[in-house]
């Protein structure tokens, strides 16, 4: 398996994948004019003809049948095109000191504060290759990309991840408080956002802060909880060092997730080393690997022998980097005992 930029030719595969996803994966709609236009915007970003408030890196996963089996990408800066919104889950104290009376009631508060940070987004992994390492592979090869060409991104990395839905799509958030003020159901709402249409968030949500008792105990209940289809990448992301601060999606309620770049565990513990041939041995362990290019970038996962500055790998894992012996990599040791990450 190797991880790679997305081509045209990747469209018809992509499309099926989009629709396997099914509601909530907004980032990559069904719509093939719309995604079309995304895979040959990604391709003007790797080779460095968009700015970073354009950005867009999308990658597949394809198996060495040359199948594409996943997709994953990066976004270089939110915001800095279109507002970008959260809610940030803080508190409100109250007091009647004459009564007796004291409430502490969780507050949603509508913001922009993470503008102009870089995006994890649109991870989806084929149901039926969700084995071995191929879902740290679609998840943490985009974060060995970000140890490469840091300059690329914002101080920190968020993940939005998909909140809490029933299997039609639909959620208890949303039917509690969005509902409320567009007028419409989440799916066609969220459908809007991810095609780029979020000019009507500014107009109609309320600017005033929003008092949690307020809304169902179902809705308060999902505040900031993660469907359980992005649970497993929850877990990879939080293992590399995000955490949640508090902000939420303002669709669906799921968490924000976030760290600064530079303590991110791949983009921190990377080397940059030389390629050599071999065969390591049954107790090698795996290496997550970039062959070092933006617009040609090749990530693989495979055992590795590190002696000195050089990284011993066989010839199948050299052939899928499109490197020679002598090559310079960039490598991380991949994490043991994880789940697959299918879907955020």
């Amino acid at each position: 398996m190797i991880v790679r930029p997305v081509k045209v030719s990747d469209l018809p595969a992509l499309m099926t994948l989009v629709q396997q996803a099914g509601p909530g994966f907004t980032t990559l709609p069904a719509n093939e004019d719309r995604l079309a236009h995304r895979v040959r915007w990604a391709q003007r970003a790797f080779a460095e003809q968009v700015e970073r408030a354009d950005a867009d890196y999308l990658f597949v996963l394809e198996d060495d049948d040359l199948r594409v089996v996943g997709v994953s990408a990066l976004t270089g800066a939110v915001g800095l095109r279109e507002p970008w919104y959260n809610y940030r889950v803080g508190l409100t104290v109250s007091s009647a000191p004459d009564l007796g009376i004291s409430r502490q009631i969780p507050t949603l508060f509508l913001n922009n504060e993470l503008t102009g940070q870089s995006e994890l987004c649109s991870l989806f992994l084929h149901p039926q290759h969700r084995q071995g390492s191929n879902g740290r592979l679609l998840s943490l090869g985009r974060l060995l990309f970000v140890a490469e060409f840091p300059q690329l991104f914002g101080e920190k990395m968020i993940a939005e991840l998909r909140g809490s839905a029933d299997e039609l799509g639909c959620s208890p958030f949303w039917d509690s408080l969005g509902r409320h003020f567009f007028k419409m159901d989440f799916s066609h709402a969220d459908h809007l956002s991810g095609l780029g249409n979020k000019s009507f968030i500014a107009e109609l949500m309320p600017r005033q802060p929003l008092y949690t008792c307020m809304l169902t105990e179902q809705a308060q209940a999902v505040i900031g909880q993660p469907h359980p289809n992005t649970e497993p990448a929850l877990k990879i992301l939080r293992a590399e060092g995000f955490t949640h601060k508090g902000y939420i999606d303002i669709f669906d309620g799921g968490p924000v997730i976030e760290a600064p770049i530079g303590s991110i565990r791949t983009v921190r513990d990377s080397l940059a080393l030389t390629l050599s041939l071999g065969t390591p041995d049954d107790q090698a362990p795996l290496w997550l690997i970039h062959n070092r290019r933006l617009e040609n970038c090749r990530i693989t996962v495979a055992p590795g022998r590190l002696v000195g500055n050089s990284l011993v790998v066989d010839r199948l894992t050299a052939k899928r980097l499109q490197l020679q012996p002598g090559n310079s990599v960039r490598a991380v040791l991949l994490p043991r005992q994880q789940q697959q990450a299918v879907a955020a």
